[in-house]
């Protein structure tokens, strides 16, 4: 089981989603008062892999106090209700959007199922439910306390989805992104963007961006996959590649408003930059396991189609 430090006691556990090194991680942080907060656990496929790496980490399931998740889709979160009694004593913190489909999770079953038909269970496994005492809600702006006087901050950052939090840790001076600030897979070259529906809001994402780089981090630590330097850097070429994307998109629906076109014009966009950097075309392939260009385009299609919002006239 892959086990990397980070520095200041913190850790990150690779999930080995799909038997695939380098594609959905767990990090692990010392609390204030001994025990283990935990970002991220990805889906209940993910299970005994994460329960494997809090084993190589020396950690006993006991000792971890506090669990949160970015935002409540099944990469990220689906393995929560798995958790519940693996690790006793343990309190589940998600957005308050997300908190009732964590409750129920019916929804999120029935999506998944929308979204990768048959491939669904054996990508997610079962979405279990969190009971109630253990669930607790987020709104973004709560600070949690650290070891060594350090603590873990909650920053909105809607837009990927209406629900979504990023997490700043001061000790590092990084934020863990979810998937606010897009893919970047350890070897990769670029970010790339993680717009898909239903709720995409490139608005909203683009001012989350911006919340992130008020934080002024040093680093980046991606849920796909792993620590980036050059934190505010990278921020920005999120937001840049975003607005490319847009772009794209939006060329494509004037001509062809079809998922297979637009897909095929935002991986030829991916992969042109890809080339220019010298990305091997493997890396592309390997992206594509936590986030396609299908979906991508789904996403854009949805946001840049939908009638805009009615607003209520003089009374």
């Amino acid at each position: 089981m892959a086990i990397q430090e980070l520095g200041e006691g913190r850790l990150l556990i690779d999930l080995d989603f799909q038997h695939t090194p380098g594609l959905i991680g767990s990090y692990l942080l010392p609390e204030k008062d001994g025990g283990w907060a935990v970002v991220e656990v990805g889906p209940t496929t993910c299970h005994q892999a994460f329960l494997e790496g809090l084993a190589a980490a020396g950690i006993t399931p006991v000792e971890v106090k506090d669990v949160f998740v970015t935002h409540i889709h099944l990469d990220h979160a689906g393995g929560l209700g798995a958790l519940v009694d693996s690790l006793p004593k343990a309190v589940f913190h998600v957005h308050e959007v997300g908190r009732p489909h964590m409750l129920d999770t019916s929804k999120l079953v029935q999506s998944a199922a929308r979204a990768w038909g048959p491939m669904s269970d054996q990508l997610w496994g079962p979405v279990l439910p969190v009971p109630a005492d253990r669930l607790r809600a987020l709104k973004g702006g709560e600070t949690f306390a650290l070891d060594r006087g350090a603590s873990l901050t909650v920053i909105p950052a809607p837009g990927h989805a209406n629900h979504h939090v990023a997490f700043f840790d001061s000790a590092l001076a990084a934020v863990m992104t979810g998937d606010g600030a897009g893919v970047l897979l350890q070897g990769s070259t670029h970010v790339r963007p993680a717009v898909p529906p239903p709720d995409l809001d490139v608005d909203m994402l683009l001012s989350s961006l911006e919340r992130m780089r008020s934080f002024a981090p040093r680093r980046l630590l991606f849920s796909h996959y792993g620590p980036a330097d050059n934190a505010v850097a990278r921020l920005e070429e999120a937001a840049e590649r975003v607005n490319r994307w847009v772009a794209v998109a939006r060329e494509v629906i004037q001509k062809t408003p079809t998922v297979p076109e637009i897909a095929r014009a935002l991986e030829e966009d991916d992969l042109a930059l890809s080339r220019a950097e010298g990305e091997p075309a493997i890396q592309a392939q390997r992206t594509n396991a936590v986030t396609g260009y299908e979906m991508a385009a789904m996403g854009l299609l949805r946001y840049l189609t939908r009638p805009p919002p009615r607003h209520a006239g003089p009374a």
